[in-house]
């Protein structure tokens, strides 16, 4: 949901991607970035995200308040956690 990357964040304000269906993925590895992130790598495959210690604090500290902002992003959108994500158009690729 918090992703950074940008298959979650899109390339500009307005084109993330509401992360639904994802209510058993796990962290199944993490890899330094330098001295300065780590590369986070999740259950579904997804582990383009480069999260720096900032951004790890940020999650950590905000916890409660970013749950709360993610399940009024779901009831705003009318689906809940366990709704399939729908297929992204072929040919949008990020780089």
């Amino acid at each position: 949901m918090y992703s950074p990357s940008a298959e979650v964040q899109g390339h500009g304000p307005g084109q993330e991607t509401l992360q639904t269906s994802k209510r058993d993925v796990t962290i199944i590895g993490i890899d330094p970035v330098g001295h300065y992130a780590l590369q986070l790598n999740f259950s579904d495959g997804h582990n383009t995200g480069i999260y720096s210690w900032d951004i790890l604090h940020d999650l950590a500290t905000r916890q409660d308040e970013l749950w709360r902002d993610y399940l009024a992003r779901l009831e705003a959108a009318g689906v809940d956690r366990d709704t399939p994500m729908a297929a992204k158009p072929s040919g949008g690729h990020c780089h």
